[in-house]
């Protein structure tokens, strides 16, 4: 799966701008058992280089596209992060392999309870998460050094903005439903002004209840 990774990453560096992804994000994904993320009728397609079911209309992304959008976020030891759409889980687990704090969202309560099962079970000490509407953000924890949305919203909302840290990064695909959306990498600065770049053409399953 690594290999794959990387073969991917040399693949699209013209659009990305990256020939090669951080090592920590690497190590990150090599230490992460994404065969525990996925439903066991998978099992066997666990670590292929692709997007699988998870049950209730969502899946776990493409190990590639889990490891260009964690690069992204340039994340420090000492950060905390706010993921959107927490799924199966297995993306907030590279992120506390990464960080200080991670606090995930996830609007399907069944997947909530699923991915905070196994974070449970793997140990992960440093994940906090919930079921509700991720468009919202999560004030109470806010400002966060990174947010990373991973399902497909049709703009970025202002209240992830405005719980971006100056000096944050975000990560969101952006574009209409049912076609592909352009991963987006949202920057702002220390004067709170914001940098946006389309980094690549993505397909994610839907921002669920936004703006709602």
């Amino acid at each position: 799966m690594l290999d794959a990774i990387e073969h991917e990453v040399k693949f699209t560096q013209q659009m990305t701008g990256r020939s090669a992804l951080d090592p920590r994000v690497m190590l990150a994904i090599a230490r992460t058992p994404r065969d525990k993320f996925v439903p066991e009728s998978f099992i066997d397609s666990a670590f292929n280089n692709a997007p699988l079911p998870i049950g209730h209309g969502q899946t776990i992304s493409q190990p590639y596209i889990v490891a260009l959008m964690t690069d992204l976020l340039e994340l420090k030891k000492d950060n905390t992060v706010l993921e959107i759409g927490t799924g199966s889980g297995y993306q907030a687990a590279i992120l506390a392999l990464l960080c200080r704090k991670v606090y995930t969202i996830e609007y399907v309560t069944e997947l909530a309870d699923m991915a905070k099962a196994h974070f449970e079970e793997l140990g992960y000490r440093n994940i906090e998460s919930m079921a509700g509407n991720g468009y919202d953000g999560w004030p109470e924890y806010a400002p966060f050094d990174g947010i990373i949305v991973t399902a497909a919203a049709t703009h970025i909302p202002e209240a992830l903005i405005e719980q971006l840290k100056p000096g944050g990064r975000m990560v969101i695909p952006v574009g209409q439903q049912n076609r592909y959306q352009e991963l987006t990498l949202l920057e702002k600065d220390e004067d709170g002004q914001l940098k946006i770049t389309s980094i690549l053409d993505v397909a994610f399953v839907p921002f669920q209840a936004e703006g709602r």
